[in-house]
């Protein structure tokens, strides 16, 4: 039992280190973008193989465990919501990439304003990150819901960016390419909301 404990701890451990990465790659990649810092932007794609490595890694430790504890009920249950957390945040620092991709690509257009609520949709939906991390981490079912809650703020400010890009690609043809990268980006801070979402409701 106390090796079990012992592996789970430290399960958690590389879990967070993950969720500390992620974090800090969707903050590079929203600045970068929000910035027109292409170092940032760079080292994001630069970091986006250290996390892979990260999920691999927790991945062979969460069936080793399986395999040489056998845990059951509230283990068990834990290491099935490890694997399924560490696809997500994966799968979000993948989105981080493709932000910072954006931000390269717009860093060409120095005249394209960047719209201001694309800043309340980033600082929401990294919220939206580390609160579900908190959630399973702390077994808070009730924070949890809140996290799911912000969730709709996410995709009402994504509406209304579509609609803020579609008037500056109308009123300026000449800035049809770097609004198009910023529809993007927001479509990809969307999607980090949802893999947030994902881990709260898990």
């Amino acid at each position: 039992m106390k090796h079990l404990q012992n592996d789970m701890d430290q399960l958690h451990r590389h879990v967070m280190d993950m969720t500390s990465m992620v974090e800090q790659m969707i903050d590079q990649a929203t600045r970068a973008l929000a910035e027109r810092r292409e170092e940032w932007a760079e080292q994001v794609v630069a970091a986006d193989a250290e996390v892979d490595d990260a999920e691999v890694r927790i991945e062979e430790e969460c069936l080793k465990i399986l395999a040489l504890h056998q845990p059951v009920a509230a283990d068990l249950r834990r290491i099935a919501t490890v694997l399924k957390v560490n696809g997500d945040l994966e799968r979000i620092a993948d989105l981080a990439v493709s932000i910072a991709q954006r931000a390269q690509a717009i860093a060409d257009y120095p005249e394209f304003p960047i719209p201001d609520r694309l800043d309340r949709m980033v600082a929401l939906a990294s919220q939206m990150v580390r609160g579900a991390m908190d959630a399973f981490v702390s077994l808070d079912s009730a924070s949890a819901r809140r996290i799911l809650r912000i969730d709709d703020d996410v995709d009402e400010h994504n509406r209304e960016l579509i609609v803020e890009l579609q008037a500056i690609m109308q009123q300026e043809p000449d800035l049809v390419p770097p609004a198009l990268h910023c529809f993007s980006a927001t479509r990809h801070i969307e999607r980090i909301a949802d893999h947030a979402t994902n881990i709260a409701e898990d």
